[in-house]
């Protein structure tokens, strides 16, 4: 959960139990990506850097530093429930 999939892997274990409600913060400014889950920061890194030697999954990732674009909410096929989205223009 959180990981910039095949780039930055997420820490595990921030997690609430399932039926639980958890609280995410995604900051991304530039190349910079900060993924924190219920006070636990579980990716903390940069695109470039992280990418320098090729991705993680050795796959090519069209768009990975565009510098806008959609927001997409996506699961693994399990129900997913979302309240309370605040979208903040960072400054």
């Amino acid at each position: 959960h959180g990981s910039v999939y095949g780039i930055i892997g997420a820490k595990r274990d921030a997690l609430k139990p399932v039926g639980e409600w958890n609280v995410e913060e995604i900051y991304a400014k530039g190349n910079h990506i900060r993924v924190t889950v219920n006070g636990v920061v579980i990716v903390d890194g940069d695109l470039k850097e992280a990418t320098k030697n090729g991705t993680a999954d050795g796959q090519k990732h069209p768009g990975l530093f565009n510098k806008s674009g959609h927001i997409g909410f996506l699961g693994h096929g399990s129900p997913l429930k979302f309240r309370n989205i605040r979208v903040k223009e960072l400054k």
